[in-house]
């Protein structure tokens, strides 16, 4: 996927690098431990931030960001409302997490995409692969996360049905970030256990549950938009 035509690719790297500062920032101003209006002012960064970047990649990637809105809405709605698999602070799905979702995948898009990984693709994706794969059995076995365990092993297996493309590891580093970002303010907190598998707060298997959004998001679009993602 092409990003939109910038003099360097130096201005999309600091645009990721900002991903993490800012996603730090948001979510420690979510918690309510500086403002009480924390969370309204989160809601209006993430939602400035979001159409910012919108504005400034290229149209795949913009209409990814797009769909994401209300595709991960509605996954919230099931994982959380309906599953109850986590709780917010509060009741209720706050206003900024589904552009906080599109922030993620724009972000793994953006760094998969930078000159210096490409080249690099072959030794990038076996160190992603050895160091993801000690974490889920390390979490796993260590911590009695067998949450993680499983969904760890389908995410190997969603990647493989996807020729390990690094997209999706890049993908999973962002959201491990948010999460461990947002559950250590406490803006959410996952159930001790799901579905009868103990699981650790957060689980970092929970990155098969964007990477397999992210697939069904590229058949949307590509579907109602007609390009190719």
């Amino acid at each position: 996927m092409a990003i939109a035509c910038f003099p360097s690719h130096r201005f999309f790297v600091g645009i990721a690098i900002f991903f993490f500062v800012f996603t730090s920032f948001a979510l420690a101003l979510e918690s309510g431990n500086f403002s009480t209006q924390g969370r309204e002012w989160t809601n209006g960064l993430v939602i400035v931030y979001f159409a910012g970047l919108v504005c400034l990649v290229s149209q795949p990637l913009r209409w990814l960001m797009v769909h994401m809105v209300w595709l991960s809405y509605l996954g919230e709605l099931l994982f959380c409302e309906l599953l109850h698999w986590y709780s917010y602070r509060t009741t209720g799905i706050p206003l900024y997490v589904p552009f906080g979702h599109a922030l993620v995948y724009a972000t793994g898009y953006i760094l998969a995409q930078q000159p210096v990984f490409i080249r690099q693709e072959r030794s990038i994706r076996k160190i992603f692969i050895v160091l993801f794969s000690s974490a889920f059995l390390g979490i796993g076995l260590f911590l009695k996360d067998y949450f993680t365990l499983v969904l760890g092993l389908l995410f190997f297996l969603l990647l493989r049905r996807k020729r390990w493309q690094n997209l999706y590891f890049f993908i999973a580093v962002c959201v491990i970030f948010i999460e461990l970002v947002g559950t250590y303010f406490q803006c959410w907190t996952w159930k001790p256990n799901v579905w009868g598998l103990p699981t650790c707060n957060p689980p970092i298997g929970a990155v098969f549950l964007y990477a397999g959004g992210d697939v069904l998001l590229a058949k949307i679009v590509q579907k109602v938009n007609k390009i190719n993602v």
